[in-house]
């Protein structure tokens, strides 16, 4: 129901910086010492606890950050376990696959109302770099995606985590959702993964025109396969605060997600055209010294618990004549006009 990952190259104007992983990125603010374990010098370099403990010894699996009692930014098995959680094949049915993009989804044995959805899409003209840029520019965000209502950046947690507003259409008649999300990204080697799940802010209540959702798990695994191609896999675990009917989730995985992943591929085509006219130079989610949010402390921050917010029942609503007819989304007849 919604939808932003990854870079290697430095941009020319800013001079030959050469950024591997989140120590080097955390470099521009502080030059950290160097570690024999690559994991501790990033949990370092991001201002998290040091383990006192082996690698060996993290518990395995998954391990959603939602599932904690505090708020906190995801470490280095955080991100291990999403990004096996993207590659994973056993649990998911296949619903959708063609023309190089393919759609998961895996209902969640605890509650009827909760699925999981990955797509898959291979993008043969796009660096990943590139990709990463589009999902992490909000001003181009507002260009691309139809469904977005609202979106902003509210504070910075670290150089690579932020808090950030959601909204977003769903499907008529539905009450249109939003969230408020802690993410955070993280080169790992040649992959590349963006992060989310929901928290409480104490200056952005529910709000009444609107669903608060709430986002378990959601986020991006970007895989450099060349060059100029890559392949990105979206993972989301939402919980939409309601009972939703059948149509809904079969109408999100063989439909409105891959129609999303096209329009994604054509929002990257037309990027770097279109950033050449808008800031080409400021991409604070590369420099984090170009941020210009107030930083904020996780203590004003407080987990989203789904059982704390309303649950509205939508499970009788139908799906409108425009919706079933594809209305002004239908596939093939994406607006393109606004990305210029």
């Amino acid at each position: 129901m919604k939808g932003g990952v990854r870079w290697t190259r430095p941009h020319p104007a800013l001079g030959p910086r050469k950024v591997a992983s989140a120590s080097a990125a955390a470099s521009t603010l502080s030059e950290p010492p160097r570690r024999t374990q690559e994991s501790r010098t990033r949990t370092r370099a991001l201002g998290l606890p040091m383990e006192k403990s082996a690698a060996s010894t993290e518990p395995q699996g998954p391990r959603p950050v939602l599932g904690r009692d505090s708020v906190q930014v995801p470490d280095d098995q955080d991100f291990r376990s999403f990004r096996s959680e993207c590659e994973a094949e056993e649990g998911w049915n296949l619903t959708y696959s063609k023309a190089g993009v393919s759609v998961w989804v895996q209902a969640v044995e605890m509650d009827r109302t909760l699925h999981k959805i990955k797509c898959r899409m291979e993008c043969r003209d796009v660096p990943a770099e590139t990709l990463y840029d589009v999902l992490h520019d909000i001003e181009y965000r507002k260009k691309w995606d139809s469904n977005v209502i609202e979106t902003f950046d509210i504070a910075r947690l670290t150089v690579n985590a932020d808090v950030g507003y959601y909204s977003w259409r769903c499907p008529k008649p539905l009450k249109n959702r939003d969230v408020i999300t802690l993410r955070s990204w993280l080169p790992m080697g040649t992959d590349y993964i963006i992060m989310n799940y929901s928290v409480k802010h104490p200056k952005y209540p529910p709000r009444k025109d609107l669903v608060r959702a709430v986002s378990i798990q959601t986020g991006y695994l970007i895989q450099s396969t060349g060059p100029k191609s890559c392949v990105i896999t979206y993972l989301a675990q939402v919980d939409p605060k309601g009972s939703l009917p059948k149509w809904v989730v079969n109408k999100s995985s063989q439909f409105l997600a891959p129609k999303a992943m096209k329009k994604m591929y054509k929002a990257c085509v037309k990027y770097p055209e279109w950033k050449q006219k808008h800031q080409p130079h400021f991409k604070p989610w590369l420099h984090p010294e170009q941020s210009p949010l107030p930083s904020l402390a996780l203590s004003e921050l407080s987990v989203q618990h789904a059982d704390s917010l309303e649950n509205i029942d939508e499970s009788a609503v139908t799906e409108s004549r425009e919706e079933r007819l594809g209305g002004a989304g239908g596939e093939g007849s994406d607006d393109d006009t606004s990305l210029t």
